[in-house]
């Protein structure tokens, strides 16, 4: 990638991170702003990214690379992460979602914490509809369900999380002994 290229990718992306940062609502992050921020046309965007969609699959991307670099080995641990993670990056995964049905399913993010799961849900009771149980759990996470019990709620999401992962999996080994 030549660099001129490379530092203008690097920009748009920082841009867009501190908008929608600051934002309250996704669609107040328009195309424009986010050229305005960085210092650059709305052409070179489109030229980089695509659309609004894929600027915000890669700046999703490069928030999930860097912040679920390792991963815990534990469902309720990582769907705890899973929900600060979208706590602290509230607007850019609602906007990633509210772009269409497949959208939060398409992502490199997506896949890696999906696949971690489908591992991790196979050890813990087998293959069967592993895969299928690791989407559910995910959509325990789902943005829309973050961003309507943030406010208000007297529901503990992260007890909550961990509820569920107990009664699909059964107790955490070492569980019963700490006791």
């Amino acid at each position: 990638m030549r660099a001129d290229k490379a530092r203008n990718r690097e920009a748009i992306l920082a841009a867009a991170g501190r908008l929608f940062d600051e934002a309250d609502d996704p669609d107040r992050v328009s195309m424009d702003a986010v050229a305005t921020a960085a210092g650059v046309g709305k052409g070179t965007i489109f030229r980089g990214f695509g659309d609004r969609d894929g600027l915000l699959r890669a700046l999703y991307d490069q928030y999930t690379a860097r912040e679920f670099q390792t991963l815990p080995d534990a469902v309720p641990d990582l769907l705890v992460r899973i929900w600060d993670f979208k706590r602290r990056h509230r607007v850019l995964t609602l906007a990633l979602e509210r772009e269409g049905f497949a959208s939060p399913y398409r992502n490199d993010g997506y896949d890696r914490l999906h696949r971690h799961l489908v591992d991790l849900v196979t050890r813990a009771r087998g293959p069967r509809n592993a895969d299928f149980l690791a989407h559910a759990l995910l959509a325990a996470v789902r943005s829309d369900l973050v961003e309507y019990l943030k406010e208000g709620s007297e529901a503990d999401p992260r007890e909550g999380l961990r509820e569920l992962a107990r009664s699909l999996l059964g107790p955490e080994p070492g569980a019963e002994a700490a006791r």
